[in-house]
């Protein structure tokens, strides 16, 4: 089938301003909690980041943490994203539920956690997972698939049964928004969007924008 008559019409329920919250973050999780409910994996989420020469990169990461200060998730800090947050902290996020017909985009300024969050949250990690960081060196050029589970296995020798500290390379981002846009697919492409604008006095300025 040539790919423009893949085609597919949204049959979502209507967004508007007089169902949805005043507060983006618990209009998020109602939408979250619907999510929860439908998709394989509601936590999900494209990251993009930009390099120094404004090139952009996206890639999948998991929502760990959700709060009134912004969106948590974590990752190596000498990973090419967390070398780009370090040189430019601004970031986005996209949650795509296709089962909702729904998307949530999120845009602000990222910050890592306190140590002790990213502490708490590695100690929870399966012992599998908590291994794979310290012997991942993410995004850097590997020989082969062999020597990444050398590696493993070092790391296993090292620390058996996974009990290890959290490793200063690891931990935790928190993307604390200044937009939020809630995006509900509707028939005939007549979609529903509202975008959540944070303002200098810390108040939400909410409008719709056209499809």
């Amino acid at each position: 089938m040539p790919l423009p008559d893949l085609r597919r019409d949204y049959e979502g329920a209507p967004l508007d301003e007089g169902t949805a919250d005043a507060d983006p973050f618990r209009q998020f999780e109602r939408w979250f909690d619907e999510a929860r409910e439908q998709e394989l994996d509601p936590t999900a989420m494209a990251l993009s980041t930009v390099d120094g020469a404004g090139h952009p990169a996206v890639r999948m990461v998991l929502l760990k943490g959700l709060d009134a200060r912004g969106f948590v998730f974590f990752t190596n800090y000498e990973s090419r994203k967390g070398r780009e947050l370090a040189g430019n902290p601004r970031a986005s996020i996209l949650f795509y539920w296709a089962s909702l017909h729904r998307q949530v985009r999120i845009e602000g300024v990222t910050e890592r956690v306190a140590a002790a969050e990213s502490d708490a949250y590695f100690a929870s990690r399966p012992p599998e997972s908590r291994l794979a960081a310290l012997a991942s060196p993410q995004s850097q050029i590997l020989d082969s698939r062999r020597a990444l589970d050398e590696r493993y296995a070092r790391a296993l020798e090292r620390f058996p049964g996974a009990q290890m500290p959290r490793p200063q390379f690891w931990g935790g981002y928190r993307l604390i928004p200044d937009t939020i846009e809630f995006w509900q697919g509707r028939p005939s492409r007549l979609h529903d969007r509202l975008r959540y604008q944070r303002e200098s006095d810390g108040l939400w300025a909410r409008v719709r924008l056209a499809p």
